[in-house]
């Protein structure tokens, strides 16, 4: 599915993103517009180069090893069926992945964070290690989760200039969040950040 376009200048200039970011927990029941998936999106992971190669978030050697998937339910996401798609840098598109609403049980997943399956958008970011690590052994571990951070920053940043709240977990059982997502046991799950309009 093809995502609108994504917006390259806005109303809320990059310091008042960096000054109003916060981490949200409690989210209204509003849904999001793909116009927003597709902005946000793009700011976790679009592409930005002419050439179409440079991506919104730096990548140790370019190798990109990062996959970002958005779980959404009924009505909460524009015209999107409940469940997960992945995000296509290089088409700026979704595919689907699995059908049906896993919020709750990403919640469950999440330790019991039931909060996060309030949030009409729950994001998980990803790393596959291999197209890393083949080029930086074991290091390339450390580049990944450094990318993931990036990724994390921008989605809070695009956000806040959104006029909405992220939040963020970390405290999850990574085979049950796998399991959950339907995706495949090479991705390890790095961020889980649900999205919305803040209370």
């Amino acid at each position: 599915m093809q995502l609108p376009e994504p917006r390259f200048e806005g109303a809320v200039s990059l310091e008042e993103a960096i000054h109003d970011r916060r981490t949200i927990r409690s989210f209204t029941s509003a849904s999001l517009t793909l116009e927003h998936l597709s902005q946000i999106l793009w700011a976790a992971q679009g592409i930005t180069g002419q050439e179409g190669f440079k991506r919104a978030a730096p990548s140790a050697g370019a190798l990109y090893p990062m996959d970002v998937y958005g779980a959404v339910g009924k009505d909460t996401v524009g015209t999107l069926e409940p469940g997960v798609y992945e995000y296509r840098p290089a088409g700026h598109s979704l595919s689907p992945v699995t059908k049906g609403d896993v919020r709750k049980a990403l919640a469950g997943a999440s330790l019991g964070q039931m909060w996060t399956a309030r949030a009409p958008l729950t994001l998980v970011v990803t790393a596959e290690y291999i197209r890393i690590t083949g080029k930086y052994s074991q290091r390339g571990v450390r580049y990944a989760m450094i990318e993931a951070g990036h990724i994390g920053q921008n989605i809070f940043l695009q956000c806040a200039a959104l006029g909405l709240g992220a939040g963020i977990v970390g405290a999850f059982e990574d085979g049950e969040v796998i399991e959950v997502l339907g995706i495949p046991k090479s991705r390890e799950p790095l961020l889980i950040m649900p999205v919305g309009y803040t209370r």
